[in-house]
């Protein structure tokens, strides 16, 4: 519980319905993707840097949690307030300052949602590359929290690739400003790419200077259907070995293809076991001889069908739809997005369906396979004895396959609580202390999100 006295102090500073603490009101700010829920205290709106200062420095006064939140559709459980405190919401900061087409520039705050963006760029010509599942639904600033990806991460980057500068109040309530308005500026250390991907553990984002990207000429597709999956990843290999990267890759296995044909029966041809979803942009000067390069590059033994596809919507559509449909046939899912090269694609597919076979684990994987990020989904039951224990271990072994392959455990989702009892097999001992410390330098009274990113005490290990 929060102390009356700050209470007070912050119903001074905030109107009644700028600051809930009625469990009912604030039940709504206790949960995220992750399906976990831990109410909070109270949930502040704040509309303003000065606001998040004095809420920062309040917090600190009083040794109060302050969890930063954006819309709630991570998976990783970065925003939950585990500690209890009060959530953060940065959803009514929701105002795109300015738009400089002459520098590609955007600044915005950190409510505004992904697709805001989109549309207040492209009359101007520009779109802003990241572009997760969640797009029209999450804000910048949780994208920025989470480094987010998506689709076209492939050829364009992910969020850190696409952030110029930010303003943010550390945990100890300070002001600061990071990077610079152009796209060249090495002075100082890189703040901003610091801050992309901490999770809302160093500081709260309060506006976000963005890179924009000229609109494509030209968007087409390809898609390509394998018997097997042996095939498939081949395929995938041999097309990020070519010299033009396609805009988008997507891998679909089988249990990832029956979900879309329960849906849409008539969309897949019924023999494909592996698909690939690709997208080629760029001059209609360019398009024409990628299509045939990527085409030719599919023809190999295993391959049922590769055509052009004018349109994906359809199909970006059904894609986009998996995660969801995963929940309505298992009553629970263990959600991963590991990396691992490309060219190691093929054996990481192999073990993890190994893996799952000797733990008994139903398994679907589906993923950005042009960067080596797949979404691994265990699924299982509770009700049934053992299968949690079962999934557990076959994760734990999964995710050993990840780091022995050079990959990471998170390409996109980030660790929240979901993934920080592994953090030890990625990261090594000076390494996560030197991380402890900065994060103390920032938030030396562990008020922000405390108790994201990092293992917690003894218990919480694989």
């Amino acid at each position: 519980m929060i102390s009356g006295k700050l209470t007070k102090e912050l119903l001074v500073l905030f109107s009644a319905e700028r600051f809930l603490t009625d469990p009912a009101d604030c039940y709504a700010y206790a949960y995220d993707n992750s399906r976990k829920i831990f109410p909070p205290d109270a949930v502040l709106f704040p509309l303003s840097t000065q606001e998040i200062q004095r809420a920062i420095l309040l917090c600190n006064q009083y040794k109060t949690p302050l969890i930063p939140r954006g819309r709630g559709t991570g998976t990783a459980g970065g925003s939950l307030p585990e500690k209890g405190g009060i959530a953060l919401s940065l959803e009514r900061m929701s105002s795109i300052l300015s738009i400089d087409a002459a520098n590609r520039v955007l600044i915005a705050e950190p409510g505004v949602l992904n697709q805001a963006v989109q549309d207040a760029a492209k009359p101007f010509g520009f779109f802003w590359p990241p572009d997760p599942s969640s797009a029209q639904f999450s804000c910048i600033g949780g994208n920025i929290a989470t480094s987010a990806g998506g689709p076209h991460a492939v050829k364009y980057g992910t969020t850190r690739d696409h952030v110029l500068g930010l303003k943010a109040v550390t945990g100890n309530g300070d002001i600061i400003a990071t990077g610079c308005y152009t796209t060249k500026g090495v002075v100082g250390y890189d703040l901003t790419r610091l801050l992309i991907g901490s999770e809302g553990t160093l500081a709260v984002i309060t506006e976000a200077t963005l890179k924009l990207t000229a609109l494509p000429e030209t968007v087409t597709g390809i898609t390509a259907h394998f018997s097997n999956l042996t095939s498939c990843t081949e395929a995938i290999v041999k097309i990020m070995s070519l010299a033009r990267l396609p805009s988008a890759l997507e891998f679909l296995d089988a249990g990832s293809l029956n979900l879309i044909r329960l849906r849409y029966p008539a969309m897949l041809p019924t023999e494909s076991q592996a698909m690939l979803m690709i997208e080629i942009d760029g001059s209609d000067s360019e398009i024409q001889n990628a299509v045939n390069e990527i085409s030719q590059t599919c023809q190999i033994v295993g391959l049922i069908d590769v055509k052009q596809v004018d349109d994906l919507s359809a199909l970006w559509k059904a894609r986009k739809a998996l995660s969801p449909l995963l929940r309505e046939i298992a009553p629970k899912k263990i959600n991963e997005d590991v990396v691992v090269p490309v060219s190691e694609l093929p054996t990481f597919l192999e073990g993890v369906t190994q893996l799952c076979q000797q733990f008994q684990i139903k398994n679907v994987n589906f993923g950005h396979a042009g960067n080596g990020n797949i979404h691994v989904n265990l699924l299982i039951d509770p009700e049934i004895n053992q299968e949690v224990t079962r999934a557990l271990r076959c994760l734990n072994g999964i995710f050993d396959l990840v780091i022995q392959l050079r990959g990471t455990l998170s390409g996109e989702h980030g660790v929240g609580s979901e993934k920080r009892a592994f953090v030890t097999k990625e990261i090594d001992e000076s390494t996560l202390k030197l991380m402890k410390s900065i994060k103390l330098l920032f938030d030396p009274n562990n008020i922000l999100n405390p108790g994201k990113l990092f293992p917690t005490d003894s218990s919480d290990k694989p």
